[in-house]
């Protein structure tokens, strides 16, 4: 692979400006794609293959009026102090706001508090059930603020008027988290290669790349149903890989201009050497987030194969459009002049160059990367273990994770979302925000009435249920409609334990009166979603841990490297899961990240995380273990090729590192909980890995493994093919050489 990577990275030198007209040129395709085949997103929730789901569908088909799938709001009254809703003056006005919710634009149905029996026994609270044509991304601005006005009408007569529901959601907007993310990388990558030239360079290949990425995604919306996160994750995650791998490729760039004074020649080896690197670091990113379509939830299906076209599109940037732009670029990359240099641009870059190799001969004795290097491989007992309990420490907290889906229950205090749901569990009971809706499929045979009291009176006599609705029948007369409210609230264990008696008794109600009965609803999708996470969990961590120790096997050529690679990863998932639960979920700092309210971790979060966490993990292995082989195959003792190969990579790494948190954790400020909680999952993972597992624990543990870390057995080194990620083929004959003059021993 190196030597096709070799000519590769010569091409795109030397042919620079075809190769920047080309992705210019794409970059120019997609947007006028973009511009003209683009379709809508959506935030609808669909999870196949469960029992909600096929109830949803079902309606969908027999019972439209019910707009299973449209948007819905919860209005809210509240009498004052020692008066009631029945009140004649308090009547009206509830009536006339109840009219004039039913002349807001795209209303399916407004369901009357007094007909519809939602008025709680003292009559204190009562609520309106408005239900939409449209799912809530689609509602417009004029029925969110005409739904809005509707309310003053009740406010106006002295009542509390509240609004729940996702009907009166804002659409979330993109606010400047990107640009937060792409100011903090320009001035890591400044102090970094100290030009401004160098570190413009992956700045501006990954902002090329995000906008063809960007582009494409909104093009294919055209032709397939797209979640409206999708973008965002693909964002976050291809501007965070996409500028590291620029900026390892360059930097592995100038390093290589100290060994040869041709540019061509070291563009070719750098992107034979750190562009070997940067392939199969982008292929177990692409593997984790393509797996995520094991899991069979659309939405999850949707965000990893968008960002993993993401970072295809990265690793292709940076193997070919790099190398044309340091081309363009010539010796600015190398920094300014120092002051009274004279000459020409060969000698510029010939003092460039002994100033790298005088400074790679101070490093190994300055502190710095290799002085930690040392003190790791001397005394890697004590802290490895302090690494390692230090993680679990901070993984606590995940011991009281608690998964589910966002409810009005977990807006901000001061919303009004938050209002009504308070105001209904004080008036009917915390089960009246979780109501399962129960779909009884009558057409079998048999009196469909029958059937509907007696499915109605076996619910009624549950554990658990405080009232069932009176059915409603579509037009077929087929298909019958009931609501169950449930005593505990939406995310507790009664309720769920409550939907599982329901769908016990399902068989035995069908088999006695003909109808099949379904039980769907947000509180049944929670249940169906966490089950089917649950049993895809298994199956999915085979797939990407499978895969990419096969990878880390013919990248390292060892046995022992890719399980510490995998069981670092554990690690740090830990450290991560038992952050986002601190912060998320038990409040801590929560002021400080802008989370407003706790709850209940996203149940598609972890499954999410460990796919995308994973594959950062082994990018950061595969940059700084790859150095390492790289002077062990020179000839390097085990415990020297640590110390050398961390050395050369650990700078490199902790820039990377940086920038990606800081990429992530501009997403922190994102209204969308999801997109929050995903942004500080993964700038907090990052500086896990890089900085406790990558570049503590695996110095430590290979010290302690010496000869052994390298061992392969015969017969599979025979069977696996030889990839040569370290450059061997295309290196000068006396490069090991050079490398071990240039660093002394280290111990």
């Amino acid at each position: 692979m190196a030597q096709y990577l070799y000519r590769l990275g010569r091409f795109a030198h030397r042919r620079r400006r075809l190769v920047t007209a080309l992705w210019l040129g794409l970059l120019m395709v997609s947007g006028v794609a973009a511009a003209t085949l683009s379709g809508p997103t959506s935030n609808a929730l669909s999870i196949p293959g469960t029992e909600a789901q096929r109830a949803i569908d079902m309606l969908a088909e027999r019972f439209p009026q019910a707009a299973a799938d449209g948007a819905t709001a919860r209005v809210v009254f509240a009498a004052p102090d020692g008066r009631r809703l029945t009140d004649t003056e308090l009547r009206a006005a509830v009536g006339r706001t109840v009219a004039g919710l039913r002349n807001v634009p795209e209303v399916a149905g407004v369901a009357d508090p007094f007909a519809a029996r939602a008025v709680n026994p003292g009559g204190t609270v009562g609520y309106a059930q408005v239900t939409f044509r449209v799912a809530a991304p689609d509602l417009s601005d004029q029925a969110r603020h005409a739904l809005t006005r509707a309310a003053v009408l009740g406010r106006d007569a002295g009542m509390t008027v509240e609004i729940g529901g996702d009907a009166i959601e804002e659409p979330a907007e993109q606010g400047l988290q990107e640009i937060i993310g792409v100011a903090v990388a320009g001035v890591v990558l400044v102090i970094t290669f100290g030009s401004l030239v160098a570190a413009g360079l992956p700045l501006l290949t990954a902002l090329l790349g995000i906008g063809i990425s960007l582009t494409g995604i909104t093009a294919a919306t055209g032709f397939a149903d797209l979640n409206a996160s999708a973008p965002t994750l693909a964002i976050m995650l291809g501007l965070a890989v996409a500028i590291d791998y620029s900026l390892f490729i360059l930097i592995r760039y100038r390093h290589e201009l100290s060994r040869t004074p041709d540019p061509q020649e070291a563009a070719g080896r750098a992107v034979g050497t750190a562009g070997s690197a940067v392939v199969f670091a982008g292929l177990t990113v692409v593997i984790a987030l393509a797996g995520l379509s094991v899991v069979g939830i659309p939405f999850l299906t949707q965000a990893g194969l968008a960002a993993a076209a993401t970072v295809i599109i990265a690793v292709l940037i940076a193997l070919t459009l790099l190398p044309a732009l340091v081309g363009f670029a010539g010796d600015r990359v190398l920094g300014r002049r120092s002051p009274g240099a004279r000459g020409t641009a060969a000698a510029e870059r010939t003092a460039a160059a002994e100033r790298t190799v005088a400074a790679d001969r101070t490093t190994a004795a300055a502190p710095g990367p290799s002085g930690w290097a040392r003190l790791v491989t001397r005394h890697p007992v004590p802290i490895l273990a302090a690494a390692a309990i230090g993680l679990l420490v901070i993984a606590a907290p995940t011991l009281g994770l608690r998964l589910g889906l966002p409810d009005d229950g977990t807006a901000a205090p001061d919303s009004t979302q938050r209002k009504a749901y308070d105001l209904l569990a004080e008036g009917f009971g915390p089960g009246f925000n979780g109501p399962l809706t129960l779909v009884v499929d009558t057409g079998g045979g048999g009196d469909p009435q029958q059937a509907v009291r007696q499915v109605s009176a076996t619910v009624s006599g549950l554990d658990g249920v405080v009232a069932v609705t009176p059915a409603v029948f579509n037009e077929a007369g087929d298909t019958a409609l009931l609501t169950v409210v449930p005593r505990g609230a939406p995310s507790s264990q009664e309720t769920e334990d409550l939907v599982a008696g329901i769908r016990d008794r399902s068989a035995g109600l069908r088999a006695t009166t003909g109808a099949a009965v379904a039980v769907t609803g947000l509180t049944a999708l929670n249940i169906d979603m966490s089950d089917k996470l649950a049993e895809a969990m298994v199956p999915y961590l085979a797939l990407v841990v499978g895969l990419a120790i096969v990878l880390l096997a013919l990248v390292f050529r060892s046995v022992l490297i890719p399980l510490k690679a995998t069981i670092g990863f554990l690690l740090s998932i830990a450290g991560t899961f038992g952050t986002v639960v601190a912060v998320f979920q038990w409040g801590w700092l929560a002021g400080l990240f802008g989370v407003t309210q706790t709850g209940p971790i996203l149940s598609a979060l972890p499954i999410f995380l460990i796919g995308v966490v994973f594959g950062l993990a082994m990018d950061y292995q595969i940059f700084l273990v790859t150095r390492m082989r790289e002077a062990y195959v020179g000839g390097a003792e085990p415990r020297n090729a640590i110390v050398i190969g961390f050395d050369h990579s650990a700078r490199v790494v902790t820039a990377a590192a940086i920038i990606m948190a800081a990429v992530f954790s501009g997403f922190i400020l994102a209204p969308d909980p999801l997109v929050k909680s995903i942004g500080l999952a993964l700038a907090t993972a990052t500086l896990f890995d890089a900085f406790v597992v990558r570049m503590t624990i695996v110095p430590a543990v290979m010290t302690l493994l010496g000869r052994s870390a390298w061992w392969l057995p015969r017969w599979l080194d025979r069977a696996l093919p030889d990839i040569d990620v370290e450059g061997r083929a295309i290196d000068p004959p006396a490069a090991a050489a050079d490398r071990q003059e240039t660093h002394p021993a280290a111990v």
